[in-house]
């Protein structure tokens, strides 16, 4: 950090340097042809609207400020030195004038409708001027009450009744339609439930409603005239249904005829005397059943815009066709309003079933390597959107010896051993079927109202690895996952089984590391082997997924994750109940013969909780949190969680200036670690981003300072006792009284590349704590790489 320090106290002073460099080049130019730049925007009299606000409002800005540090603008100091940064921000004097107009219709939107805004534009030093925006805004209005007239009459009373109670200006009602708020005027409030009436109306057979329809009335109180009260007046209009529904589906290149037909008329889809008409190519290899079983809505039922909505957004969601019109009229205009049915019109095309992909990748964990991946993707199989993925890849690492001699075991003599350089070889094939429907057992859930769309995902993969201090001879998984959407913002994913049996072979030359460690019969090697033990594992988990945000950009709103699992039920019971009836062994034969050693399994749950929020500093500029929790408890017999199953701490996705895996747990040394990995699981991270340069090699650039903290520790059910009574895991148990002094501490600088669809990190990291070292001792810089921002 002291490098850090240095190098901030020597720019200061040069981006001084620069400001006085590019004023006395102001100076001297002709006044004919300075540039007129705005460098201060100031507001005054703004007492009922913050800076900020009305700073996003104008367009008539300065250029932007680092942290939002006045008058500090690295970024326009540097583009006037060497011609890379931010270009001056020019005075526009005929957008000044637009926004005098947009903060005055601000002000009456937020009921200051006596609000007058005027400017002041001073040249403080030649180029160089501040505009001060002066505001004075005069009384606010208030409404006193809200009231409704004109509702049609439905045959469901309760209807509008229920509608009316859900209104955003529900409360103290006055009679069945008025509602005494006693609030500010606030117009954008007043357009949301005019929206929600609109709303309301279209999805009620009432599909000619528009702005129009709905009036707010505004009345002054004649003794106060700063109280109002406002009347919705509804002219609904005439009643509709959906009428009959038209559905044409082309192949790829959607050229040619529609060769194949069908009208469905039954019950299920239509009401009496209504039908839907499709015309597919051939070419499409899609089956029609699959293309009613996306309407939310029968042909001639009462019109319902969002089941209109629903159905495009359900073709949309089967991921094998485009929709290239739709509409409720044949040729795209508006509906025929005089006529009391509405038809509905559907133009799809299906894309290329076949694609094959191709990827090479680069890789860093121990040392650097490189990778090749091959995927085939068949994305309409049966002809009901049927989603196959064929996939393998494979990846050679490179580990120096260097590396290999920092990380691998000692010998008796408390040397390293290693055997030079080596190179780390893997490859895993995986094959997915996934549905946009719910398959068995889930399958009556397909109707309930909770869920917008679903898919069902089988996944079944094949692995092999081999590694520093272990090969992994099989790794097979098998996964059948429903994913549940309820609405934009929230998403449920049900693993109902997970099934992971992994066959693993420490290597002869770590084996003997350890005995010489930690002698032939110790219960260090016996327990550090349980952990490289052949696994058998299943896992029935439920995650709950919140988000409010743009995940590639995460500069605005919420992202959060829940998750419960319960494990290693499935092998217990097969233990339990059919190898060994009425024992538990602990063990299983391999199934399948997938391995020739008998499988361990533990029995455990676990919970975590992920939430992240990004708060918007300036437009340019965002303050980014993260925090995470884990615990995970073994039950019944077993005393542990598997290896592959626990939380580790450290890496450029967690907490930065660490090695991946490296971290914890507790204060125990890495190279002291008997057990890694652990059960109880605490971060917290923080991150500043800040733009300054923009569309440079087409990418916009970031400034980031992060600072992250955590740690993983053994919980209470991890016992490790030797033959002394000592407890061998106590620097890493997460204790109450003690874990807050084992928090590891890292924080830098790093620098983003934000293209449109991606984003490239380097980070560069000091540890603040050290957990070896303590705090602030350890001098060294930690460089990481990413790809996406961390969170």
């Amino acid at each position: 950090m002291r490098n850090l320090h240095l190098l901030l106290l020597l720019l200061f002073p040069f981006l001084l340097l620069v400001e006085v460099s590019v004023a006395q080049n102001d100076d001297s130019s002709d006044e004919d042809d300075r540039e007129e730049v705005v460098r201060i925007v100031r507001f005054t009299g703004n007492d009922a609207v913050s800076n900020r606000a009305l700073s996003t409002l104008v367009r008539t800005r300065n250029n932007r400020e680092f942290l939002g540090i006045p008058r500090f603008t690295p970024w326009y100091y540097i583009h006037q030195l060497v011609g890379v940064g931010e270009s001056p921000a020019l005075l526009d004097r005929e957008t000044v004038g637009s926004d005098i107009e947009r903060i005055r219709l601000y002000y009456e939107n937020l009921g200051f409708f006596e609000a007058s805004v005027d400017t002041t534009i001073i040249e403080y030093r030649p180029g160089r001027y501040e505009v001060s925006f002066i505001i004075e805004e005069g009384n606010a209005s208030r409404l006193r009450s809200v009231s409704y007239t004109g509702f049609p009459d439905f045959e469901d009373e309760e209807l509008v009744e229920d509608f009316l109670s859900e209104s955003l200006y529900a409360g103290r009602s006055e009679n069945d339609t008025t509602f005494r708020v006693d609030e500010r005027y606030r117009a954008q409030k007043l357009r949301q439930e005019q929206t929600r009436i609109i709303d309301f109306l279209k999805n009620n057979g009432f599909a000619a409603v528009q702005r129009d329809s709905v009036r707010a009335l505004v009345k002054r109180d004649e003794d106060n005239p700063y109280t109002m009260d406002v009347l919705y007046a509804i002219r609904p209009g005439n009643f509709y249904t959906f009428g009959d529904v038209y559905i044409q589906l082309a192949g790829p290149d959607g050229n040619g005829e529609f060769e194949e037909s069908m009208l469905v008329d039954n019950p299920r889809y239509s009401e009496q005397g209504f039908a839907i008409y499709m015309d597919k190519q051939e070419a499409a290899n899609t089956k029609f059943d699959l293309l009613t079983e996306q309407l939310q809505f029968r042909a001639g039922d009462s019109f319902d815009q969002s089941a209109y909505l629903r159905s495009v957004n359900a073709y949309q969601n089967l991921g094998m066709l485009l929709i290239n019109r739709f509409g409720l009229s044949e040729d795209g205009s508006l509906p025929d309003y005089s006529k009391e049915h509405i038809p509905v019109f559907f133009d799809l095309q299906t894309v290329p079933k076949h694609s094959i992909r191709t990827e090479f990748f680069g890789m860093r964990r121990y040392g650097f390597g490189t990778g090749v991946g091959l995927n085939y993707n068949n994305n309409n199989l049966l002809g009901r959107a049927e989603n196959l993925t064929v996939a393998l890849n494979t990846n050679l690492e490179f580990v120096t010896s260097n590396t290999l001699n920092e990380i691998s075991p000692r010998d008796e003599d408390g040397n390293r051993v290693t055997s030079g350089s080596d190179i780390f070889q893997s490859y895993e094939f995986r094959v997915e079927y996934a549905l946009p429907r719910l398959n068995r057992p889930l399958r009556f859930l397909s109707d309930v109202p909770w869920i917008e769309t679903a898919r069902t995902r089988y996944s079944l993969s094949y692995s092999q690895s081999n590694q520093l201090f272990f090969d992994i001879n099989s790794d097979v998984r098998f996964n059948l996952r429903y994913e549940l959407r309820h609405s934009q913002r929230f998403q449920s994913l049900i693993d109902v089984i997970e099934l992971d049996v992994v066959d693993t072979d420490p290597s002869t030359q770590f084996r003997q590391n350890l005995i010489n460690e930690f002698g032939e019969n110790s219960l260090e090697l016996l327990r550090i082997e349980e952990d490289f033990r052949p696994q058998f594992s299943s896992v029935i988990r439920y995650t709950l997924r919140a988000q409010n945000t743009n995940l590639i950009k995460r500069n605005y709103g919420y992202f959060s994750e829940y998750s419960i699992a319960l494990a290693g039920n499935v092998p217990f019971l097969m233990d339990r109940y059919i190898i060994t009836p009425g024992d538990i062994e602990g063990t299983l034969p391999s199934p399948l013969g997938i391995s020739s050693n008998a499988l361990a399994y533990s029995r455990f749950f676990k919970l975590s909780a992920d939430y992240r929020r990004y708060f918007s500093l300036t437009p340019d500029a965002v303050f980014a949190l993260r925090f995470f929790g884990g615990y995970a408890h073994p039950i019944g017999q077993s005393d542990n969680i598997p290896l592959n199953r626990r939380f580790f701490a450290g890496g450029s996705n967690d907490i930065r200036g660490w090695s991946p895996f490296r971290l914890g747990p507790g204060s125990i040394p890495p190279d002291e670690v008997t057990i890694p990995g652990g059960e109880v699981k605490l971060a917290a991270f923080k991150e500043i981003r800040q733009t300054f340069m923009k569309n440079v090699l087409n990418a916009d650039w970031y400034l980031a300072w992060h600072t992250d903290a955590g740690n993983v520790w053994y919980g209470p059910g991890n016992t490790f006792i030797d033959e002394q009574d000592t407890d061998l895991l106590a620097d890493g148990r997460f204790r109450i009284q003690e874990f807050y002094k084992q928090i590891a501490v890292g924080s830098g600088i790093g620098i983003r590349l934000d293209w449109e669809f991606i984003v490239a990190r380097f980070d560069f990291t000091y540890r603040i704590h050290d957990l070896e070292e303590g705090w602030l001792e350890n001098r060294q810089m930690y460089f990481s790489f990413g790809i996406g921002h961390s969170f």
